[in-house]
C-alpha cells in the first residue's frame, strides 16, 4: 500500500504569482503551492501470517514463533513520532491494519496499538478503523475484544467457499472455517467486508456463482471480488498453476459480478468493489481520491502532502530490520522520502481516481494536488476524444467504454 505524510508548513507566494491567479482564475501548473491538505489516513502494516500464500506479493513473512508483540510495538510507535512533524495539527479521518494477517495478534496487543495511535494522533470521532482476518484466525472471544478496543469495521478473507480452490490457493481454512469466521464476525461488527478471488484454476463460472451467491447470502455491508492475478515474485509467477480460465471466461465471470451484486442492491463503486448503500470503504476511497495516508509497519508506504510538494515514502520490509531501526529513532527503518515531480502527478492522481465508477469531480484535482488541470490538457482531450472519458469540465467520469478498457485511459496520462 501507499501512504502519505502532509506537513502543515505554510507557503508564501509573490505578488506576481497572484496577480497571474487573478488574471486567469487558475491556479498555475507547476510547483505545488497550497494551504489546502488531503484528508490523512493511516495505514498500519502487521507482517506476519501463519503460512504464505502462492499468489501473494504483499510483505507477509510465515511465523515462525509467537509474534514479537512487545518488540513490535515499541517499533510501531516510534515509527508513528518519526511522522510527526509532518502531519502536526491534522485530524485522522480512517484507520486501516492490514498485513499478514492482524488478527494473529493478541487482543491486548490489539488494543495497546489502538491506544497508541489515539494517544499520539488526533482523531476524529466518527473514524472508520478497519482491521483485516483471515478465516483460519478467528476465534470468538478475541473478536469480541477486538471490538471492544474500537475496531469497527472487519475485511474477511474468505477467498472462496470451495476447498478444492481454497487447497490451491493455499489457504489454511476450509468452506466450514470460513462460514464460523462470518458468523462469529457478524455477532460482534456491523461493518463486513467480504474478500472474495475468481478466475482461480479448474474454476469454472457455475463454481464462481456458488460462491459469489453464497458471500451474498451474507448481506454484508460490502464485498472486494478479485480476478486472480499471476504478480511478480510470487511463487504462482514463477510456478503458473493450470487449468486457469480463458479470457471468455473471465469476462463471463466479470459479467456476473455485476449482475448479481446489483440484484442484491449492491453499487459496483470501484474497479473491484462493491457496497450497499453506505457502505463504501472509507479508507479506500481516500486513496482513490488521492488522499493522504501515513504508512506505518515494515514495507507501508506513505504518501505525504506539504504545501509546496508531495512526498511518497516506503519503510524497510525487513520485520525484523524494521523493528531494530525504527527504534533507533533516526530515521533509518524508512528507505525512500521521494517528492514527485511535478509532471508525474496527473497520472497518480488519475490512476487511482479513474478507479471509480463515478469518477471524481475535477475541482478535486485542484484540491489534492495545488495544481491546474491545465497540467494535463492535453491529456484530458485525447481521453475526450477517444470517448474514454466524458466530455464534462465538471468531472473526470470514465465512459462506459473507459471503464471497459481502464488501462488504456489511465496510460494517456502517463505522456
Amino acid at each position: 500500500m501507499k501512504t502519505i505524510t502532509i506537513h502543515r508548513d505554510t507557503a508564501s507566494t509573490s505578488g506576481s504569482q497572484d496577480k497571474a491567479k487573478q488574471d486567469t482564475g487558475l491556479i498555475q501548473a507547476g510547483p505545488r503551492f497550497s494551504s489546502s491538505l488531503p484528508p490523512l489516513s493511516v495505514y498500519v502494516h502487521v507482517p506476519w501470517c501463519v503460512q504464505k500464500c502462492p499468489y501473494c506479493d504483499f510483505n507477509s513473512h510465515t511465523l515462525k514463533g509467537g509474534i514479537p508483540e512487545e518488540h513490535y510495538l515499541q517499533a510501531l510507535e516510534a515509527d508513528l513520532i518519526h511522522h510527526l512533524p509532518h502531519i502536526w495539527g491534522r485530524t485522522i479521518q480512517t484507520v486501516f491494519i492490514g498485513g499478514g494477517t492482524p488478527s494473529l495478534l493478541s487482543a491486548s496487543a490489539m488494543d495497546r496499538l489502538l491506544s497508541i495511535l489515539r494517544n499520539l494522533l488526533g482523531i476524529t470521532p466518527n473514524v472508520e478503523i478497519t482491521m483485516e482476518a483471515n478465516p483460519g484466525a478467528v476465534e470468538a472471544d478475541k473478536f469480541k475484544e477486538f471490538a471492544a478496543s474500537g475496531i469497527n469495521r472487519l475485511s474477511l478473507g474468505v477467498q472462496s467457499f470451495n476447498d478444492e480452490h481454497l487447497k490451491l490457493l493455499g489457504r489454511i481454512h476450509d468452506a466450514d472455517a470460513a462460514c464460523r469466521a462470518i458468523d462469529i464476525a457478524q455477532r460482534y461488527f456491523e461493518r463486513i467486508n467480504l474478500d472474495l478471488m475468481f478466475a482461480l484454476p479448474t474454476q469454472t463460472l457455475a463454481n464462481h456463482q456458488s460462491d459469489l451467491q453464497r458471500a451474498l447470502s451474507y448481506e454484508t455491508e460490502h464485498l472486494s471480488l478479485y480476478n486472480l492475478t499471476m504478480e511478480p515474485n510470487t511463487v504462482f509467477a514463477k510456478y503458473p498453476p493450470r487449468d486457469l480460465p480463458d479470457d471468455e471466461l473471465v469476462d463471463d465471470m466479470l459479467e456476473q459480478n455485476i449482475a448479481l451484486t446489483s440484484a442484491k442492491g449492491y453499487e459496483h463503486y470501484e474497479v473491484s468493489a462493491y457496497a450497499k448503500q453506505g457502505g463504501y470503504a472509507r479508507h479506500n476511497l481516500n486513496y482513490w481520491q488521492f488522499g493522504d495516508y501515513l504508512g506505518i509497519g515494515p514495507g507501508a508506504h506513505g504518501k505525504i502532502s506539504f504545501p509546496d510538494k508531495i512526498v511518497r515514502t516506503v519503510n524497510q520490509r525487513s520485520p525484523d530490520n524494521w523493528m531494530a531501526n525504527a527504534i533507533k529513532a533516526d530515521g533509518s527503518h524508512q528507505v525512500e522520502w521521494r517528492e514527485l515531480a511535478t509532471e508525474d502527478i496527473p497520472f497518480e492522481f488519475m490512476l487511482n481516481a479513474l478507479r471509480l465508477r463515478e469518477g471524481v469531480e475535477a475541482g478535486l484535482f485542484i484540491e489534492h494536488t495545488g495544481l491546474s488541470p491545465i497540467i494535463m490538457q492535453k491529456q484530458l482531450s485525447k481521453a475526450i476524444e477517444k470517448k474514454l472519458l466524458e466530455d464534462s469540465a465538471l468531472r473526470y467520469k470514465p465512459t462506459e467504454l473507459g471503464w471497459r478498457f481502464l488501462n488504456d485511459l489511465q496510460e494517456l496520462f502517463l505522456d
